[in-house]
Protein backbone atom coordinates (compact mmCIF):
# COMPACT_ATOMS: atom_id res chain seq x y z
CA UNK A 1 0.00 0.00 0.00
CA UNK A 2 2.89 2.39 1.32
CA UNK A 3 4.58 1.47 -2.32
CA UNK A 4 1.30 2.84 -4.50
CA UNK A 5 1.57 5.79 -2.27
CA UNK A 6 4.46 6.35 -2.94
CA UNK A 7 4.12 5.60 -6.77
CA UNK A 8 1.07 8.29 -7.24
CA UNK A 9 2.97 10.79 -5.68
CA UNK A 10 6.87 10.78 -7.02
CA UNK A 11 5.68 9.26 -10.73
CA UNK A 12 4.39 12.54 -11.67
CA UNK A 13 7.51 14.33 -11.04
CA UNK A 14 10.20 12.40 -12.75
CA UNK A 15 10.52 14.54 -15.64
CA UNK A 16 11.06 17.94 -13.57
CA UNK A 17 13.32 15.97 -11.06
CA UNK A 18 15.54 14.84 -13.86
CA UNK A 19 15.88 18.09 -15.57
CA UNK A 20 16.90 19.79 -11.99
CA UNK A 21 19.58 17.28 -11.87
CA UNK A 22 20.28 17.46 -15.14
CA UNK A 23 21.29 21.41 -14.57
CA UNK A 24 23.33 20.42 -11.44
CA UNK A 25 24.90 18.09 -12.87
CA UNK A 26 25.92 19.08 -16.39
CA UNK A 27 25.61 15.61 -17.47
CA UNK A 28 22.83 13.49 -18.80
CA UNK A 29 24.16 10.49 -17.30
CA UNK A 30 25.24 11.69 -13.91
CA UNK A 31 21.44 12.93 -14.22
CA UNK A 32 20.34 10.13 -14.71
CA UNK A 33 22.13 8.13 -12.04
CA UNK A 34 21.04 11.22 -9.65
CA UNK A 35 17.03 10.93 -10.22
CA UNK A 36 17.23 6.68 -9.82
CA UNK A 37 19.17 7.34 -6.51
CA UNK A 38 16.94 10.25 -5.52
CA UNK A 39 14.11 7.77 -6.14
CA UNK A 40 15.78 4.64 -4.27
CA UNK A 41 16.49 6.73 -1.28
CA UNK A 42 12.83 8.12 -1.13
CA UNK A 43 11.18 4.89 -1.36
CA UNK A 44 13.51 3.68 1.19
CA UNK A 45 12.78 6.47 3.54
CA UNK A 46 8.79 6.84 2.41
CA UNK A 47 7.77 5.57 5.79
CA UNK A 48 9.61 8.85 7.19
CA UNK A 49 7.59 10.94 4.95
CA UNK A 50 4.93 12.79 6.98
CA UNK A 51 1.69 12.76 5.40
CA UNK A 52 -0.24 15.86 4.76
CA UNK A 53 3.49 17.69 4.08
CA UNK A 54 4.92 18.67 1.17
CA UNK A 55 5.93 15.27 -0.83
CA UNK A 56 7.16 17.64 -3.79
CA UNK A 57 10.08 19.48 -1.34
CA UNK A 58 10.67 16.53 0.21
CA UNK A 59 11.81 14.68 -2.57
CA UNK A 60 13.74 17.29 -3.86
CA UNK A 61 15.44 17.86 -0.52
CA UNK A 62 16.37 14.04 -0.94
CA UNK A 63 17.74 15.28 -5.14
CA UNK A 64 19.77 17.90 -3.84
CA UNK A 65 21.13 16.39 -0.60
CA UNK A 66 22.49 13.09 -3.20
CA UNK A 67 23.72 15.67 -5.39
CA UNK A 68 25.65 17.81 -2.86
CA UNK A 69 27.58 14.73 -0.82
CA UNK A 70 28.33 13.26 -4.53
CA UNK A 71 31.68 14.12 -6.57
CA UNK A 72 30.52 16.77 -8.59
CA UNK A 73 28.19 18.49 -5.96
CA UNK A 74 30.85 18.84 -3.78
CA UNK A 75 33.25 20.53 -5.81
CA UNK A 76 30.60 22.70 -6.99
CA UNK A 77 29.95 23.77 -3.32
CA UNK A 78 33.43 24.83 -2.94
CA UNK A 79 33.65 27.39 -5.08
CA UNK A 80 33.38 30.68 -3.76
CA UNK A 81 30.31 33.47 -5.05
CA UNK A 82 31.16 37.15 -4.83
CA UNK A 83 28.69 39.50 -4.14
CA UNK A 84 27.85 42.25 -6.96
CA UNK A 85 26.68 45.60 -5.66
CA UNK A 86 24.01 45.92 -7.85
CA UNK A 87 22.73 42.42 -7.83
CA UNK A 88 18.95 43.83 -5.77
CA UNK A 89 18.18 45.72 -8.96
CA UNK A 90 15.48 44.22 -10.84
CA UNK A 91 14.75 45.56 -14.39
CA UNK A 92 13.55 42.31 -16.02
CA UNK A 93 13.49 38.66 -15.96
CA UNK A 94 15.45 36.02 -17.59
CA UNK A 95 12.46 35.03 -19.45
CA UNK A 96 11.47 38.71 -20.86
CA UNK A 97 15.47 38.70 -22.27
CA UNK A 98 14.96 35.33 -23.55
CA UNK A 99 11.85 36.36 -25.88
CA UNK A 100 13.96 39.84 -26.66
CA UNK A 101 17.11 38.20 -27.60
CA UNK A 102 15.29 35.35 -29.00
CA UNK A 103 18.19 33.35 -28.31
CA UNK A 104 17.55 30.40 -25.75
CA UNK A 105 20.53 28.60 -26.35
CA UNK A 106 22.14 31.92 -24.44
CA UNK A 107 19.93 31.64 -21.70
CA UNK A 108 20.67 28.27 -21.02
CA UNK A 109 24.52 29.16 -21.05
CA UNK A 110 23.80 32.13 -18.81
CA UNK A 111 22.12 29.86 -16.38
CA UNK A 112 24.58 26.84 -16.59
CA UNK A 113 27.23 29.49 -15.45
CA UNK A 114 25.47 30.54 -12.51
CA UNK A 115 27.29 29.11 -9.35
CA UNK A 116 25.39 26.63 -8.16
CA UNK A 117 23.72 28.40 -4.98
CA UNK A 118 22.05 30.83 -7.57
CA UNK A 119 21.38 27.89 -10.40
CA UNK A 120 19.61 25.78 -8.05
CA UNK A 121 16.94 28.68 -6.79
CA UNK A 122 16.66 30.10 -9.84
CA UNK A 123 15.70 26.57 -11.41
CA UNK A 124 12.91 25.80 -8.39
CA UNK A 125 11.29 29.35 -9.02
CA UNK A 126 11.41 29.88 -12.51
CA UNK A 127 11.75 26.22 -14.26
CA UNK A 128 10.02 24.05 -11.47
CA UNK A 129 7.34 27.14 -10.52
CA UNK A 130 7.68 26.50 -6.58
CA UNK A 131 6.76 29.03 -4.29
CA UNK A 132 9.79 30.81 -2.22
CA UNK A 133 8.42 28.52 0.75
CA UNK A 134 8.80 25.48 -1.08
CA UNK A 135 11.73 26.39 -2.32
CA UNK A 136 13.15 27.60 1.04
CA UNK A 137 12.25 24.17 2.70
CA UNK A 138 13.97 22.11 -0.25
CA UNK A 139 17.33 23.86 0.43
CA UNK A 140 17.00 23.93 3.77
CA UNK A 141 17.03 27.51 4.19
CA UNK A 142 15.32 31.00 4.93
CA UNK A 143 12.59 32.26 2.86
CA UNK A 144 14.86 35.89 2.75
CA UNK A 145 17.58 33.77 1.92
CA UNK A 146 15.80 32.32 -1.13
CA UNK A 147 14.63 35.85 -2.51
CA UNK A 148 18.15 36.82 -2.33
CA UNK A 149 19.59 34.21 -3.83
CA UNK A 150 17.01 34.84 -6.70
CA UNK A 151 17.68 38.59 -7.20
CA UNK A 152 20.96 37.57 -7.73
CA UNK A 153 20.86 34.87 -10.18
CA UNK A 154 18.69 36.77 -12.11
CA UNK A 155 20.93 40.01 -12.61
CA UNK A 156 23.94 37.53 -13.26
CA UNK A 157 21.84 36.26 -16.10
CA UNK A 158 20.54 39.99 -17.03
CA UNK A 159 24.45 40.98 -17.26
CA UNK A 160 25.51 37.49 -19.06
CA UNK A 161 22.77 38.17 -21.73
CA UNK A 162 24.02 41.63 -21.79
CA UNK A 163 27.62 40.98 -22.52
CA UNK A 164 28.42 42.09 -18.93
CA UNK A 165 29.66 39.30 -17.38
Amino acid sequence: MANDAFEAMAIPLFDALYNYARWLTRDANEAEDLVQETYLKALRGFESFRAGSNFRAWIYRILRNTFLTSRSGLRAQATAVPVEEDAFVEEETPESMLIRFDDEAALEDAIRNLPLQFREVLLLCDVDNMSYKEIAETLAIPVGTVTSRLLRARAKVRRTLRGNT
